[in-house]
């Protein structure tokens, strides 16, 4: 009897997870290469979409359909998302498949199997930042490789892994393998009927002649697809039926035998397999949303018979390229079926509007932290620079050299810090906005770096500003200056102390995870992190908005006040809806912005 073949060496890295069908399904870990790819193929894309904005603009331009200065700020605002929003809203409202990554045939998923939220999407990507360092992206590169799921630093705190997603056929045809009068090795019976008839087997021997005969029959019947022989008792044929079934179920196979009965079960199979695979690519296109309500129930009865037959099929010993497919077919049917929420737009909005003030609220120790860590270099900064003003030259940038130069000339004049044109202000708008975001995010980012990044980027802000402070207060401009950032310096700080308090959040989980594991505490930390930087980029949006039409359009110092007033009237009204976010959901026993289900 020729001896099974051993299978050779698998070097790939792999992930189990058990489905509410208790079957674990084993998913391939996408490796360097595979996600590479699907990177650069996304960047084709938006250098594509990038090139197509722009020419739309141009062609536009040429046939004097222009938008004024508002095309710029357009142009400037949209490049930013797009380039930073792309994989965010692909991966979280996408199914976890950006265009590149669904050509390379992977996707991002979270730990446990389920689809990716748009919330561990948003984590993820604004960790970019961090895996870039030092270029060109050697840190999320050397993480992907050596981890063992393949994860770089925005995965570990996401609480993701990317794997691969495209079921194959087997590449081998599928034979009959063994002789015909072997003890057949498929069982014929399904899990319910065998246990009626394990039952009835059981108490044969304890039933009087006449309701045995009569219990035979009835289980004869309602096994009609299993006739007896000609001849046959129904009680003979249901004790041979079962001791038939059993020698299948305790797997009493020869080699050979084993691997035939994977060779049958696959053939006998396949024509299941090929309909679910085409209704499993079709909710990979479009979702469960695109399915017609009888379809929904007929999917998943279809997605337990895969779960039920990856289970047997590891029984019987199926091939490799059959196991790989089934697991792959079970996967994606489990992807489209337990997702922990849908990610539409409202749930978008009610994140923003609601639990982001909400995570504030809870981390409210760490922005006072976050604001020491800034207001502390700041003050030392001015008073370094008021008691030492030679050293100006050698610590202030020219920039901020020259407009204190100009200052005195500029206020004598009646001009303000900055006095822009109303055609300008569009552009100076979007550029402080994208500026300041970048900022935050990298405020955040540099949090996972055992918190160390965002205190450095938190102090060396505070020792600027408080140094620019000093500066201008030597030369007598310091009321000019604080004219300028009156209106949105109160929104415009608090938002960097926000960033720097999630960065914060992410750096105490890596020191000190507590009663938690140190990726469960990096997980929990990252989820109310990004809801913290979230709240962050819409307060920015804010105060860029003020920055670019009011503090720099010559408007008066009451006028700069009342936006000031109105800024921070909205920042509180936006902070109590956190708290009575908060509130409403321990009355309802809800977890809160500390969920893990959800956004």
């Amino acid at each position: 009897m020729p001896a099974l073949r051993d299978a050779p060496p698998d070097y790939r890295q792999h992930l189990e997870i058990e489905t509410p069908e208790h079957v674990t399904l084993d998913l391939e870990i996408a490796g360097v290469g595979s996600r590479a790819l699907a990177g650069v193929l996304d960047m084709l894309l938006l250098a594509g979409a990038s090139l197509a904005v722009l020419l739309v603009f141009g062609i536009l331009a040429g046939f004097g359909l222009t938008l004024g200065q508002v095309a710029p700020m357009l142009l400037a605002l949209g490049g930013f998302v797009l380039w930073n929003g792309y994989f965010i809203l692909f991966e979280g409202m996408r199914r976890g498949q950006t265009p590149g990554k669904r050509l390379a045939g992977i996707r991002v998923v979270m730990d446990t199997g389920h689809p990716v939220t748009l919330g561990a999407a948003a984590a993820r990507n604004l960790l970019r930042i961090a895996d870039f360092l030092p270029p060109p992206y050697l840190t999320g590169v050397v993480l992907v490789a050596f981890h063992p799921r393949g994860k770089r630093l925005g995965d570990l705190v996401a609480g993701t892994v990317v794997a691969r997603d495209r079921p194959q056929e087997s590449t081998e045809e599928a034979t009959a393998a063994a002789d015909d009068d072997a003890t057949p090795s498929i069982p014929v019976l399904d899990d319910e009927e065998f246990r009626l008839l394990s039952q009835f087997v059981q108490r044969n021997g304890q039933l009087a002649p006449a309701v045995r005969t009569r219990l035979a029959g009835g289980l004869a019947a309602r096994l009609s697809a299993h006739q007896p022989p000609p001849g046959r008792s129904d009680l003979a044929h249901l004790l041979d039926l079962h001791a038939a079934e059993l020698a299948r179920r305790q797997g009493r196979l020869s080699a050979r035998g084993a691997a035939g009965a994977g060779t049958r079960f696959a053939a006998q199979k396949r024509p299941r397999w090929e309909q679910f695979e085409r209704l499993a690519e079709r909710a990979a296109q479009e979702g469960l949303d695109g399915f017609a309500s009888h379809e929904l129930p007929d999917f998943a009865a279809r997605y337990r018979e895969i779960a039920a037959d990856l289970a047997r099929a590891r029984t019987y010993r199926a091939d490799a390229a059959t196991l790989a497919r089934l697991e792959r077919l079970a996967a994606a049917g489990h992807n489209a079926l337990y997702r922990d929420e849908r990610s539409t737009w409202r749930r978008v909005w009610t994140v923003l509007a609601r639990e982001c003030p909400a995570a504030v609220i809870e981390a409210r120790g760490y922005v006072l932290v976050a604001g020491l860590t800034f207001m502390a270099p700041a003050a030392a900064g001015f008073t370094l620079l008021r008691e030492r003003p030679a050293l100006a030259a050698e610590i202030i940038p020219d920039v901020m050299l020259r407009r204190a130069e100009a200052g005195t000339a500029r206020q004598a004049a009646g001009r303000g810090y900055v006095d822009l044109a109303a055609e300008d202000r569009p552009l100076m708008a979007s550029g402080i906005i994208t500026n300041n975001v970048r900022v935050a995010i990298a405020c955040f980012a540099g949090g996972v770096f055992v918190g160390v990044g965002s205190l450095v980027l938190l102090a060396y802000n505070g020792l600027a500003i408080g140094g620019f402070a000093g500066h201008f207060a030597n030369v007598g401009l310091l009321d000019y200056l604080l004219t300028f950032i009156l209106g949105h310096g109160a929104l415009e700080l608090f938002a960097i102390w926000v960033a720097g308090a999630a960065g914060f959040l992410l750096g105490r989980s890596v020191v000190a995870p507590g009663r938690l594991s140190r990726s469960d505490a990096l997980v929990v930390s990252g989820r109310v992190a990004v809801r913290m930087l979230g709240a962050t980029a819409l307060l920015l949006v804010v105060a860029g908005l003020i920055e670019g039409f009011i503090s720099a359009g010559g408007f008066s110092v009451m006028a700069r006040l009342g936006a000031s007033a109105a800024s921070l009237a909205l920042l509180v009204a936006y902070l109590m809806s956190g708290v009575r976010f908060r509130a409403a959901s321990r009355a309802s026993g809800s977890p809160g912005p500390r969920s893990p289900a959800g956004w």
